[in-house]
């Protein structure tokens, strides 16, 4: 007896049958006006390496600064600094008015001004000043006993204490007395304390959710997103115990001192703060900054480079002020910190610097260097100068009698014995975490007002019609590019084109496609063509987009119905539509992520690559001879998603877009502490984007698109977000359209059931009414 086949297998025996002939027969064959495409292995991580190949070149073409060769009147040099210091802070995040009047509160137990430790020659008291609205500065206040002679601040590292620079908490070695020794010399001292890189608060206990993120990048990912910066937060701290130092005393020199992520934090103030005549930078690799990707993630500041990297910093100084580079050794920080189950944190150490005297030499002193004053005066433009510690101790002798000198200080007086704390059992960690928590505080504040900032940003957007609209935000769309997303340059090679058949299906082919932008940067997609298209028919294309870690071929299988993605671009071919399948670079793991991290100090990111592979892409499509150049719309899942809100906000051949499995709040997602989906609990640290908070949340990316149309789609259980995130987000861009540019017709959000995934039901009839097809 012989058993019987099910037709249903024999069904999909055939299916395979066939598409093993037609990948057998597709070598050897391209699209007309194409060359043979002949790269083999993997072409999604080839695209990756290019990229950083790209940026790598970058990175080394950057050069030691020279010192500025001065020509022309004195005031015109010192008006000539103001641009370079406001984008600066810009960058740093040094946005906000710090509060006045300055006050400095003594911490204690209830007596006046009580002392935390003496000796012979000061006295130690723990203060606190406020900062901005809710943000304190905490440390130490050193008074000496006799009448003052400068003030300074001295800012140690992230994982020292304020006690220890001064040797009062047990750890006080001959080695580590400079502050001490600044105090016996007669200066008032301020010693804050900075956020460490513990992971111990990095957590929301109410809702069950930490992570193994140091406190600076948990305060960086927040802070960050919302156009301020863990640094800029550090540096506003010791310029009001500046403004305080000045307001008490305006006549004392001030002077800045500070080792590891102190010593960059003095560098900072001294260029921006003309109050500052002298910094001392130590325990600083002090080069170009071209391997600062390689550090934490929280000292990654967006565009820093080249104009801002440490060798060219000191060249906001300005006339009459100095920067003492001490070659320390830096702190060592060999990776994140760990938590039993966490992985989340960036990648990132600190390292004892290598090539030591390469960074020396980057940093030589200026020479002749003067700018006109007067008509009989010059006066030298800024000095600087490297000494070295031995034995890599931050904290000279050298160093600090320089550093005295320059504040009009003499050096005679041998060191004194430090004092001991007074307080007993006195524990860092409480006032650690008060510092913590406000700055958590002041980031979700931020986030939570941050529509009114928004709004107030948009105001000269006119949407009184749509062509109004398009001309008034035509200048939103170039800030969007240049200032968040990044605008690589025009590509400077040919397109290029080189395609080869890959798939031979009963209703169209498929062909991988190669374009080119740079030298090793490349676009790669998959071209879907319909068998039926008739000698001058054009026909619209779809450009269907994967999400994270994916590929076309996700997008694209005729064999099976792909996961998540439901073979949505196959099934779209096989309605008739042309369809292009691109390949993003947000594929391979760490590897992309780097990318980023290599991007940011350069000002470019992820995206300013996707953009120009899809502005290449779409005017490729737009010169074949059977693509409707009128009707190229995009739709895209998850990444794809982002893609969707960013790319066509930019490219504007794109004639509507869809956002699949992504459209949110998208704001809240990145900042929230309180959002157990939010991506500060994930080791996506890819998301965030500087300044985005304060400019464009989704809807605001949406205004970018408008009034070409624009659809969201949502599954109801997809733990990208919650419906009431998405239904308030998606109300701001219903009103835009509807109530605003009175075209409701061309906006559009399906709530569908089920989670992650492409629906293709809604977003079917939206794609037939805005592309006219199928006829």
């Amino acid at each position: 007896m012989h058993s019987r086949i099910p037709p249903s297998l024999l069904r999909r025996a055939f299916v395979v049958i066939c598409l093993a002939i037609s990948f057998s027969a597709a070598r050897g064959e391209e699209l007309p006006g194409t060359k043979p495409l002949t790269m083999q292995g993997d072409l999604a991580a080839q695209m990756v390496a290019g990229i950083d190949k790209y940026l790598m070149r970058e990175l080394d073409a950057l050069q030691p600064a020279e010192p500025p060769r001065v020509k022309g009147a004195y005031q015109d040099y010192i008006d000539s600094l103001a641009p370079g210091r406001e984008r600066l802070s810009k960058i740093l995040g040094l946005i906000d008015k710090r509060v006045s009047p300055m006050v400095m509160d003594y911490v204690g137990s209830g007596t006046p001004n009580p002392l935390v430790a003496e000796s012979s020659t000061y006295k130690v008291y723990q203060v606190r000043w406020p900062v901005l609205p809710g943000i304190e500065g905490e440390g130490l206040l050193v008074e000496p006993n006799q009448t003052a002679r400068a003030s300074i601040v001295a800012v140690p590292d992230a994982d020292q204490t304020p006690e220890s620079l001064l040797g009062i908490d047990g750890t006080y070695s001959p080695k580590m007395r400079f502050v001490a020794r600044l105090a016996d010399m007669g200066c008032r001292i301020v010693i804050p304390t900075l956020i460490d890189r513990q992971c111990t608060f990095s957590a929301n206990p109410r809702i069950g959710r930490a992570t193994n993120l140091s406190h600076r990048e948990f305060i960086w990912r927040m802070s960050y997103e919302m156009g301020r910066h863990i640094l800029g937060y550090e540096i506003q701290k010791v310029l009001a115990a500046v403004d305080w130092l000045k307001n008490t005393n305006d006549k004392l020199p001030v002077g800045v001192y500070g080792y590891g992520e102190g010593g960059l934090v003095a560098l900072y103030c001294g260029a921006i703060d003309t109050r500052i005549k002298a910094a001392v930078v130590s325990g600083v690799g002090f080069g170009g900054r071209r391997d600062v990707w390689k550090e934490p993630i929280d000292r990654s500041i967006w565009g820093s480079l080249p104009n801002f990297s440490d060798d060219k910093v000191d060249s906001l100084y300005g006339p009459g002020r100095w920067v003492i580079y001490e070659e320390a050794r830096s702190p060592v920080v060999p990776e994140p910190p760990k938590r039993d189950g966490h992985n989340e944190a960036a990648p990132g150490r600190l390292e004892t610097r290598a090539n030591v005297e390469r960074d020396i030499a980057a940093l030589k002193p200026s020479e002749d260097v003067h700018v006109n004053k007067a008509s009989s005066e010059e006066q030298a433009y800024h000095h600087r100068f490297v000494m070295t510690a031995p034995g890599g101790q931050s904290g000279n002798d050298d160093v600090v009698h320089s550093f005295l000198l320059i504040l009009d200080v003499d050096h005679d007086k041998p060191a004194q014995a430090p004092p001991k704390d007074f307080r007993q059992n006195f524990d860092p960690s409480a006032r650690q975490k008060r510092q913590f928590d406000q700055l958590v505080a002041y980031s979700q504040r931020l986030w939570q007002t941050s529509e009114d900032v928004r709004r107030a940003f948009w105001a000269k957007a006119d949407p009184s019609s749509p062509a109004k609209w398009e001309q008034t935000s035509e200048w939103y769309r170039n800030y969007f590019w240049v200032e968040v997303i990044g605008k690589l340059p025009k590509q400077t090679e040919p397109p290029n084109p080189h395609s080869r058949l890959l798939y031979d299906t009963p209703k169209w082919k498929g062909y991988e496609v190669t374009l080119d932008l740079y030298a090793d940067v490349f676009a790669y997609g998959i071209l879907l063509l319909p068998k039926d298209l008739k000698p001058g028919e054009k026909r619209p294309v779809v450009v269907c987009q994967h999400g994270l870690e994916g590929r076309p071929q996700d997008v694209c299988n005729p064999g099976k119905q792909t996961p998540y993605y439901n073979s949505f671009g196959a099934r779209l071919a096989d309605m008739g539509y042309i369809v292009y399948a691109p390949q993003n670079p947000y594929f391979g793991q760490e590897k992309f992520r780097i990318l980023l991290r290599k991007a940011h100090p350069l000002k470019l990111s992820l995206y300013s690559f996707i953009v120009r592979q899809h502005e290449t892409a779409a005017d490729w499509l737009a010169s074949l001879p059977f693509v409707d150049a009128e009707h190229i719309g995009f739709y895209g899942l998850s990444y794809g998603g982002k893609t969707a809100m960013r790319i066509p906000a930019i490219v504007k051949r794109y004639c509507m877009s869809i956002c699949s499995g992504d459209f949110n709040e998208w704001i809240g997602k990145n900042v929230s502490i309180d959002f157990r989906g939010s991506y500060i609990w994930s080791g996506e640290y890819d998301m965030y984007e500087f300044d985005l908070g304060q400019t464009f949340n989704y809807a605001e990316m949406a205004n970018l698109i408008a009034p070409r149309p624009f659809m969201v789609e949502r599954g109801h259980d997809d733990g990208v977000g919650i419906d009431p995130m998405i239904a308030n987000e998606y109300a701001k861009v219903r009103y835009l359209y509807a109530n605003k540019l009175k075209l409701p017709e061309l906006t559009a959000i399906e709530f569908f059931r089920g989670g992650h995934e492409i629906h293709l039901k809604g977003t079917a009839e939206f794609l037939k009414r805005h592309l006219g097809w199928p006829k």
